[in-house]
């Protein structure tokens, strides 16, 4: 089934690579206007939606890892369309905190993530909401991951869980408190998708076959699927859904 977003416009964070870049070009190829952001990687980025029209897409750099850069970067994007529908929440960092490493490490590791993964993703989803009230509604679709539902795997990754653990919860209340105003909120909680961060944890698993062996269905999520997702989420087919978490992980994590 394919659903038509033509005329809605929608923002997507970290659409660069892997999750990102698979959600604006589903987003773009269902008809509608994407504003792809992007932190230093333009390339990807753009040749991403090479085959978008000029018209339907929009490229924004914004540091997250700035203070206050989430507001500037909605911003920024309302002075470039008239409206924003969707806003996907995609943007993070997976930075080691080991419980083995020093002070130092531990304490930066996690002010960085949750600079990125929580603080400037909720000032973007707070300019959302008060967006969405304006024009009568629009959706957030937040990446999440199944290790913010079951903690992580790996004990050098804990700052990383809680991040996502945090954006679950805020996600969550949005979809609580607004649902009446036609605001819709949905989580999304993959388990390992074959991206450039899922190479990088393959190194601590013993490769990627080795990571694979591990799972259910012997393979990684494919990020296009996850781009299919948010397509659906983004068409508002099922408004009930609001408030949900949905796992895609080839049934390795079910609860």
């Amino acid at each position: 089934m394919s659903y038509d977003l033509t005329g809605k416009t929608a923002l997507v964070t970290g659409a660069s690579r892997g999750i990102g870049a698979a959600a604006a070009l589903s987003l773009a190829s269902a008809g509608a206007h994407v504003i792809a952001h992007y932190s230093s990687f333009s390339e990807g980025a753009i040749e991403n939606l090479a085959d978008i029209p000029e018209a339907r897409k929009t490229f924004i750099q914004e540091d997250l890892s700035i203070p206050g850069s989430g507001r500037t970067l909605w911003q920024k994007s309302l002075a470039a369309v008239p409206k924003i529908d969707i806003f996907v929440n995609n943007a993070a960092v997976n930075i080691e905190t080991p419980f083995e490493g020093t002070a130092e490490v531990w304490d930066k590791g996690w002010a960085d993530t949750f600079a990125i993964n929580v603080f400037e993703a909720a000032n973007i989803m707070k300019e959302a909401v008060d967006h969405f009230r304006k024009i009568e509604g629009g959706v957030i679709i937040s990446m999440s991951s199944w290790s913010g539902q079951r903690g992580s795997a790996l004990p050098t990754l804990p700052a990383y869980a809680a991040s996502k653990a945090a954006v679950k919860a805020l996600t969550q209340t949005i979809a609580k408190n607004f649902a009446k105003e036609g605001i819709l909120a949905y989580i999304i909680s993959p388990g390992i998708v074959k991206t450039r961060m899922s190479d990088l944890a393959a190194v601590v698993r013993g490769g990627e076959e080795a990571m694979k062996s591990q799972l259910v269905m012997g393979e990684l999520v494919k990020p296009e699927e996850l781009g299919e997702l948010i397509v659906f989420l983004s068409s508002g087919s099922c408004r009930h859904l609001t408030g949900s978490t949905i796992d895609v992980n080839g049934a390795s994590y079910i609860r």
